[in-house]
């Protein structure tokens, strides 16, 4: 690595944007329960995992998801694969479910891709709901969806992070994970790494960003 990054940890879909915007990489991580279940869907097999915000929401920045919808909805195709949409509420049905993910579903359709299943946002026991190989998945979700998909706006370069147990990964193993992540899809014309804990107002976002955060600039001074 000739060019070490530099490394932020900030909050919320305010600080992710920011943070696209600037050309950063950025990482969210909400792992109660969205990172945390796309980290399992992950383990499970998934070609490709997405956040995105739901229809309507209070986050005080632009957001896009049918264009989430869309890019979820386009590599579905050009890989002839389906799609496994994650939603809340937790607890409900998938009518609940659907009617808060309207415009994610308008830009998948725009593709012609196929929505196979309809799950509960149900963190690391995701996986035992139905088969994730080689699926895409696109999770809708009011703080993390959120996060992901404000910075989706202006950057490609967004990734999902925990520090919680997944389907198969334990202890640190998650974090070391996320570090990993972020420094094998880094690049020298990226402007640095974004930790993005998906709200301030979750202590355990906070305290798991700033974690994984801490991993990562020590194993950046391991370069130096």
């Amino acid at each position: 690595m000739e060019k070490l990054p530099q490394v932020i940890l900030t909050t919320d879909a305010s600080g992710a944007q920011k943070a696209a915007r600037d050309g950063m990489l950025v990482m969210i991580v909400d792992i109660i329960d969205m990172s945390t279940t796309l980290e399992s869907a992950i383990d499970a097999g998934a070609f490709a995992v997405f956040g995105s915000s739901p229809d309507f929401t209070r986050a005080p920045v632009e957001l896009a998801p049918e264009k989430v919808g869309r890019e979820a909805g386009r590599l579905a195709k050009e890989n002839d694969l389906k799609i496994i949409l994650i939603a809340e509420p937790r607890v409900g049905n998938d009518a609940e479910r659907l009617d808060r993910c309207k415009k994610v579903i308008k830009g998948i359709e725009s593709q012609k891709a196929v929505i196979e299943r309809v799950l509960p946002n149900a963190g690391a026991e995701v996986y035992k709901l139905c088969d994730f190989k080689n699926r895409i998945v696109v999770a809708v979700s009011d703080t993390g969806g959120v996060a992901y998909d404000a910075a989706f706006l202006y950057a490609r370069k967004v990734f999902t992070g925990t520090v919680a147990r997944s389907m198969t990964k334990k202890g640190i193993e998650p974090a070391l994970c996320a570090v990993d992540r972020v420094l094998d899809n880094y690049q020298e014309n990226d402007n640095g790494i974004a930790i993005v804990a998906a709200s301030k107002n979750s202590q355990e976002d906070v305290l798991a960003a700033q974690f994984i955060y801490e991993l990562l600039t020590n194993r950046i001074k391991e370069y130096k």
